[in-house]
């Protein structure tokens, strides 16, 4: 008996494009708030200048991740109709906009661009993250979402 998974319209051969994409801005906000704090405990201004980088990295690609995945969601009425889903998809939208603004705050001077609300977005936007990373996962591994059919 096979089980129909419910497809991923933004796919290349067959792997999603979010699930590829997703990774990278996982990896640059959380590596944001470890900055932050190497800035806060050291003020050397080199980690503010990575905390601001990175989070340009990772709404460039971020904003890609977004889009792949409304494509998913947007084209499947299998995947819309998963109940986690819409906090999955609102929750990575607050971290794509909390990093923003992070972002505006980072392009402050010195000190007042990290310490406190740069710091404190970043520790906010990782925890936020943290939530809508598990959905993800739990979209894959209990609805099978964007899993191939190949044996």
């Amino acid at each position: 008996m096979t089980i129909e998974h419910p497809k991923s319209t933004a796919a290349i051969a067959g792997h999603p494009i979010h699930g590829m994409l997703v990774v990278f801005p996982i990896a640059c906000f959380t590596l944001t708030l470890f900055t932050d704090l190497a800035y806060w405990q050291t003020s050397n201004l080199m980690w503010q200048h990575f905390s601001a980088w990175l989070l340009f990295a990772g709404l460039v690609i971020g904003v890609l991740a977004a889009l792949a995945g409304m494509i998913d969601v947007i084209t499947n009425a299998q995947i819309r109709a998963i109940p986690t889903i819409w906090v999955h998809v609102i929750g990575n939208i607050c971290v794509l906009i909390l990093a923003f603004v992070n972002s505006l705050v980072h392009a402050g001077d010195g000190w007042t661009g990290v310490v406190p609300w740069g710091l404190t977005l970043s520790a906010v936007t990782v925890a936020l993250m943290l939530v809508t990373a598990w959905l993800g996962a739990s979209l894959v591994h209990r609805y099978g979402v964007g899993v191939s059919q190949h044996g």
